[in-house]
This record gives structure tokens, C-alpha cells and sequence, in this order.
């Protein structure tokens, strides 16, 4: 395994939809396990590959710590409700945004053993997927947040007025 570098947004390559996995052979299984290692050691919770410079639809996200999930060639099939809060991303360090995603997601993808395989989320899960698939098909978040795209101190800021018009 090996540390890969993390594309920045201005990279052109983020901009580029992503082609399909068509096997899934030594090298991709070499690739998940860089992305797995690199997301780890930036203290993400999902990383696609395109941000780490290749441009295949293969994805890895792990919002607990304990459960690791692979998509490859995923396709979101359905979403329901909607929840609205921070987003930030790897490739947009030190920033963070507010943007609306679903609240549930089901997505078919392929797992690393390129067997086809139905994956539901809810809440961060769900968020990921969605900001994950994006990243395949060149979006950045950056393109969704309501209002502007905030450091630490004024993400702090928004939150606190946040808590405090709901008291």
C-alpha cells in the first residue's frame, strides 16, 4: 500500500467524468487499497479516484472507522428525503459548505470481488455516496453549497448562530 496524493480543487482532472471499471484485477485492487490508506491517513470519511489523479469509477468510504465499503461503477437508483448541513472535502482542504443531499440512498455498484451488490445509506452515509458519485462525474461540492464556502472560524460561527436561532 502507498500513500497517493490528493488532487486540489483547480485540478483540472476533477473537472473530467470518470470511465467505467470494466475487471477488476491487481492493480485496481492495489489502487482501493492506496485510496483506503490515503483516506485514512487525511482523516477523511471518502475519497473517489479522481482524486487521486485516475480517472476510474471507483470509490471507498468509511464514515465509521469499522466498516469499509467499495463502489465501483456505482449508479444511485433511489433517494428520499433531504438533510442540509457542513460538507467539506479532501481536495478542499480547510473549507466547508452547507449543502442539501438526500437524507437515504440506495446505490447498485460492483464490491472489489466485482460482484454486483445494492448498498443503502442513511444521513453521513447517504451524504458521502452522493458527494462521492459526484466527484465520478467531475462535480465538486463547491458547486452545491448555499451561501459561501467558509474556513474553520466562520463555519464555527455559522454553527453557533445556527444552534442559537434554534433555542
Amino acid at each position: 500500500m502507498a500513500l497517493r496524493n490528493i488532487r486540489e480543487m483547480g485540478d483540472d482532472i476533477l473537472n473530467k467524468k470518470c470511465k467505467p471499471v470494466k475487471e477488476v484485477n491487481e492493480r485496481t485492487l492495489d489502487l482501493i487499497d492506496d485510496m483506503f490508506e490515503t483516506m485514512y491517513e487525511a482523516n477523511g470519511v471518502g475519497l473517489a479516484a479522481p482524486q487521486v489523479g485516475i480517472l476510474k469509477r471507483i470509490v471507498v468510504i468509511d464514515t465509521t472507522g469499522e466498516d469499509p465499503i467499495v463502489l465501483i461503477n456505482p449508479v444511485i437508483l433511489e433517494t428520499s428525503g433531504e438533510q442540509t448541513g457542513q460538507e467539506g472535502c479532501l481536495s478542499v482542504p480547510g473549507k466547508y459548505g452547507i449543502v442539501t443531499r438526500p437524507n437515504y440512498v440506495r446505490c447498485k455498484c460492483l464490491n472489489e470481488n466485482f460482484e454486483e451488490t445494492i448498498i443503502e445509506g442513511e444521513e453521513l452515509l447517504a451524504r458521502a455516496i452522493c458527494h462521492e458519485i459526484a466527484h465520478l462525474d467531475g462535480e465538486l461540492y463547491v458547486d452545491r453549497i448555499e451561501g459561501e464556502l467558509m474556513d474553520n472560524a466562520q463555519l464555527e460561527k455559522y454553527l453557533e448562530e445556527m444552534e442559537a436561532n434554534e433555542a
